[in-house]
């Protein structure tokens, strides 16, 4: 009997992935984040894209999930944290001094040697280590526990840590406590129904309420409506991102956009 078509189909993708880390196919966008308070341009989030010839567009959960599975997670995170420091540089030449935030696996935290490659990059293009931030998913603080050491290592070494996606997973409040996260960012499904439903606007307050004691920074996901921004502003929340304050863009594209946003900021906060 043949290979199962799921199986093929798999396959394929995989083959195609790996040709295009190999082509330089693939090319990263960046999402805006502001300072709540001051609507200043405070970090921007790397995120990864590949447009695969027949398919067109691919999500990365899909590949992601695919590159954790054969092995190839390795070298996209070196890709991609090369291209986004590199892309740092050019920011900072041109005027713009800005923090970056860029997604790791919890499988590249395995590997004892992974935040010495992360700084030795950091190193090697002359980039602050401070200046990055690494975020994880929720999920993935279940084995993180473990690892206390190597996110330790990245803390020592002057590099944050953000726990993505919090509210939606399993982890406890000690996993919070005990694991050395710089940043908090809240869920867009809580974010999405503020400010009208008031189980989300009390569960919102209340992660924004324990990550300022903890003396983390609490930032919101999925800011799609001026209300929800207001609403936030409202209740000393940090930072946010969505698609109501820009879309993930182009690296060439973060100046204009910051400029366009510096003047519409008074009447958006108003």
């Amino acid at each position: 009997m043949g290979e199962p078509v799921a199986g093929v189909a798999e396959q394929r993708l995989v083959e195609g992935f790996e040709r295009a880390l190999d082509t330089g196919a693939l090319h990263m966008v960046y999402q805006p984040k502001i300072e709540l308070e001051t609507g200043k341009l405070t970090r921007l989030e790397a995120l990864v894209r590949w447009d695969e010839p027949e398919l067109g567009p691919v999500e990365p959960s899909r590949f992601v999930p695919l590159a954790e599975k054969y092995g190839l997670i390795a070298p996209l995170t070196e890709w991609g944290l090369r291209t986004t420091l590199g892309q740092w540089l050019t920011w900072r030449e041109a005027g713009l001094d800005t923090d970056i935030a860029f997604n790791i696996s919890a499988l590249s935290l395995q590997h004892l040697d992974f935040p010495d490659l992360v700084e030795r990059i950091c190193r090697e293009l002359a980039v602050p280590t401070d200046r990055l931030v690494l975020e994880l998913t929720e999920g993935a603080t279940q084995p993180l526990i473990k690892l206390m050491d190597t996110l330790t290592r990245f803390r020592i070494k002057g590099i944050g840590l953000a726990i993505d996606d919090f509210g939606t997973g399993f982890s406890s409040l000690m996993q919070l406590r005990q694991l050395p996260f710089t940043e908090v960012k809240i869920d867009r499904l809580f974010v999405r129904d503020l400010p009208t439903a008031h189980d989300s606007c009390v569960i919102v307050k209340a992660i924004i309420d324990l990550a300022h004691g903890l003396g983390l920074v609490a930032t919101a996901e999925g800011v799609e409506t001026p209300e929800q921004l207001r609403f936030l502003r409202s209740i000393r929340c940090d930072v946010a991102q969505g698609y109501f304050i820009s879309r993930p863009i182009d690296g060439d594209a973060v100046i204009a956009w910051q400029d366009d946003f510096a003047r519409r900021w008074p009447e958006l906060a108003a």
